[in-house]
């Protein structure tokens, strides 16, 4: 099962803007990938409720999971769209 952790790149962490650009491309993958902070259960990343209450800020740490079929490709996306400053008008 892939994994990876890194660190929220975005000014203002998973909200608003940063949150929807990362569900809508997790909602693009052809496996469910999870993601959590260390003192959360998983979401799926698909979720924007459920990325929302992590409650993850500029430089949290959060792991994403997946499996099947791709979920290395899925994670790896989803992990270097996290890195990104998501705030950022060119994101």
């Amino acid at each position: 099962m892939p994994t990876r952790t890194v660190l929220v790149g975005s000014a203002s962490g998973l909200h608003a803007r940063p949150a929807a650009l990362f569900v809508a491309e997790a909602a693009k993958q052809p496996v469910l990938v999870t993601i959590r902070t260390s003192d959360k259960k998983p979401v799926p990343a698909r979720s924007m409720l459920g990325v929302l209450s992590l409650g993850a800020k500029k430089g949290t740490e959060v792991t994403l999971e997946a499996d099947g079929d791709d979920a290395q490709a899925a994670v790896d996306i989803l992990a270097d769209l996290l890195e990104r400053d998501l705030d950022a008008v060119d994101a």
